[in-house]
């Protein structure tokens, strides 16, 4: 680990015990929206914040009709998961789903951006040379990884404020937008090269989320922005691209959710634009 990070680093048992105290201290009137629910990771986060008793999901998904899984899940969350329309790269799906998700619920105490492409058979694929690099994968992959989550965050920033002036609202704990980024978009990590949209896409996102988490903070605006590295999970998106990664590095999706839960669950304002590993270290940027 680079010197001048470790301050912020801590084990993950800390942050796994930090966890059991903040879902011991209860969801109920919590809100979380999660992004991008409609399978992998976020379908998986969908699933363990309902599992905490009183917690209240808004999942979101470009075409909810398809969401088979979401669906079924909001059937049997007793009225606890509510399913709206959002598409990343349409800000008016975002704008629209902010209007309805104020309709139903006066604050959020969390958003996380789930939403991801790397590749899409038949239309993109990671770049492994400067000669493959297209505009409209760039233009593609920025506006799902990069541009959708900070107009998403842009549209539900009134109502993350909102959560602390909540009755019963934890004077310690912010609002927190989580924002999953990559290992990949760190510059003083790139020795590698290629992957030239993906990795320029979450590097963009780093930026983007820094200047949104110096915002709030110049504004005393209690919002902890964080980016996240969930490690190699055995998704649909990195499914292609699994065959060299040793097996006790490849999460699966109840494990990974877990992690990253630990570190949402223990954010603090001194925690507000970090770069975090799924093992709660600082990544470089």
């Amino acid at each position: 680990m680079l010197r001048g990070f470790s301050r912020h680093w801590r084990p993950l048992a800390q942050l796994q015990a930090a966890r059991r105290v903040a879902t011991n201290a209860g969801s109920a009137d919590r809100v979380a929206l999660i992004q991008g629910s409609s399978r992998g990771l976020g379908l998986e986060y969908v699933r363990q914040l309902l599992s905490r008793s009183g917690q209240r999901v808004v999942g979101t998904c470009r075409t909810p009709e398809h969401a088979t899984e979401l669906q079924q899940l909001a059937k049997t969350s007793g009225g606890r998961l509510t399913i709206v329309r959002l598409d990343v790269t349409d800000e008016q799906t975002i704008q629209a789903a902010a209007e309805e998700v104020a309709e139903q619920h006066e604050h959020l105490d969390l958003l996380i951006n789930v939403t991801g492409i790397l590749h899409i058979p038949d239309k993109i694929s990671p770049e492994t040379a400067l000669s493959r690099v297209t505009p409209e994968a760039l233009d593609m992959v920025f506006k799902t990884n990069a541009f959708g989550p900070i107009l998403t965050a842009k549209a539900f920033a009134s109502l993350l404020e909102k959560a602390e002036k909540r009755s019963g609202a934890s004077s310690e704990r912010p609002a927190v937008i989580a924002n999953m980024s990559a290992r990949v978009g760190s510059l003083a990590d790139n020795r590698l090269g290629g992957w030239y949209s993906y990795r320029a896409s979450k590097t963009a996102l780093n930026q983007l989320t820094k200047c949104m988490s110096l915002e709030f903070a110049r504004k005393h605006r209690k919002i902890a922005s964080i980016l996240l590295h969930p490690g190699t999970v055995d998704t649909g998106l990195s499914e292609p691209y699994q065959k060299n990664v040793q097996p006790e590095k490849l999460f699966n999706r109840e494990r990974a959710v877990q992690q990253l839960l630990s570190i949402i669950d223990s954010t603090s304002m001194k925690d507000n634009g970090r770069y975090i590993a799924w093992d709660g270290q600082d990544i470089p940027w």
